[in-house]
């Protein structure tokens, strides 16, 4: 069933920041974006927030804040890997998006 397009707003508002898009769209396609990790599968659990902050250049509390931005937005997924948090996105959640607005376009 497809969400009514005001319901998409703290999704919307997720991705209009640059950074977080940058960041969602890499976690698409983790194993062309990041290096191996020694814990944690790329595809299965996520992305570590070290490799996420040494990709972006950004500060790791910044980068940490985006991706609890994204998290709350529903669009990804966290995972605790001994003192890490690992990020994937969360495909459900991107695909009712695209079909909310296919059904709004008629």
């Amino acid at each position: 069933m497809n969400k009514p397009l005001p319901s998409l707003l703290p999704a919307l508002r997720a991705m209009a920041n640059p950074h977080r898009v940058q960041i969602l769209e890499w976690l698409l396609d983790p194993e062309a974006h990041f290096p191996p990790q020694q814990d944690g599968d790329l595809v299965r659990d996520g992305v570590c927030v070290g490799f996420i902050t040494d990709k972006t250049g950004l500060s790791q509390p910044t980068v940490t804040s985006h991706m609890k931005e994204l998290e709350s937005a529903g669009l990804v997924t966290s995972k605790k890997i001994k003192n890490w948090v690992f990020y994937k996105a969360n495909l459900d959640a991107l695909q009712q998006i695209s079909q909310s607005f296919q059904a709004a376009a008629g």
